[in-house]
This record gives structure tokens, C-alpha cells and sequence, in this order.
């Protein structure tokens, strides 16, 4: 595809196709880079092997699409974060952090706006490029490890709010 048919993603500055389609309720993003989104759940969900970085998968997306302030794109923002923050830097396995997410939605009168970051490494794009199981755990494993750097001027925010449910 040349470069006349990609447009950017306003959020993640993804690359993307330039086509007409929905775009998230509530995320920001164009409707080339929702659709790659779509196409990357597809292969997580109709295939084991690629569903083991579901979660990863979906936080990343959630963070670098953060929309604009309002109580549901705030209290995504956080939590998603948050369960970054478990499975990365806490240790939690991927298979046990949607309990402590789910604890975590108790939580959230505590949660506000934090300012999103303007560039990242990696986005949805990469991980569609994926052609093997490993290849897509690895590339995802990244674009998490990416997501979080970029969001640091907020870790010491998200580490309080993940503290509520360690």
C-alpha cells in the first residue's frame, strides 16, 4: 500500500489504511486502526496459541487510545494501566490479573485524568504483522513493555492505585 492510502491514528500515530468505518465508542482512533484492532482479536480469539497475550492486547490498545476525559475513558485509562503495571513490574501472571482489574473497579472514585503521551514505539500495526504464535507473543510482550514506558511521567500514579489491591 503506498503512502497516499495511510492516514495516522490521532491517538496512537499508528500508520494505518485510509478507509471509511467505525471507530470506538468511547476510544479515539481512526477506523483504519480499529479495524487492524479487529483483526488482531480475531486471530487471539479463533486460535489458543495467539489468545495467551489476550490481555496485554487489549491494555495496550485501551492506553494508547485513551479518548477524552470523561468517567468511562478515565476509569479505562486507569485500570488498563494498572493491569500493566500488575503483569509487568509486579509479577502477576497473566492468567490471575483480571482479578485484581476486578478488584480494581471498586475503586474508582479514586481514579482521574492522567495526560496521555503523544508518541509510542509500537503500535497495533506491528502486531498484525505477526505470522506465528511465538512471533505474536513476543511482538505483544513488546508493545506492552512500550505502552507502559511511554505513559512514565504516571507511574508513580498508577503504582498508587495499583497499591489499593496489593
Amino acid at each position: 500500500m503506498d503512502a497516499e492510502s495511510l492516514k495516522s491514528c490521532p491517538s496512537c500515530r499508528g500508520e494505518f489504511p485510509d478507509i471509511s468505518g467505525p471507530t470506538h465508542r468511547y476510544m479515539t482512533s481512526s477506523p483504519g486502526c480499529l479495524a487492524a484492532f479487529g483483526r488482531v482479536l480475531a486471530k487471539e480469539y479463533s486460535d489458543y496459541q495467539y489468545s495467551r497475550v489476550h490481555r496485554l492486547t487489549v491494555d495496550c490498545y485501551a492506553v494508547q487510545h485513551p479518548g477524552v476525559p470523561s468517567p468511562q475513558t478515565i476509569h479505562s485509562v486507569a485500570l488498563h494501566l494498572s493491569r500493566l503495571n500488575l503483569i509487568l513490574n509486579h509479577r502477576i501472571p497473566l492468567q490471575n490479573a483480571n482479578t485484581y482489574m476486578k478488584t480494581l473497579t471498586h475503586h474508582k472514585d479514586q481514579y482521574f485524568w492522567l495526560d496521555p503521551p503523544t508518541r509510542f514505539r509500537s503500535t497495533v500495526a506491528d502486531i498484525e504483522m505477526a505470522h506465528t504464535p511465538e512471533e505474536h507473543g513476543n511482538l505483544v510482550w513488546e508493545w506492552a513493555r512500550d505502552c507502559w514506558k511511554a505513559w512514565e511521567p504516571a507511574h508513580g500514579q498508577v503504582e498508587a492505585w495499583t497499591r489499593l489491591v496489593l
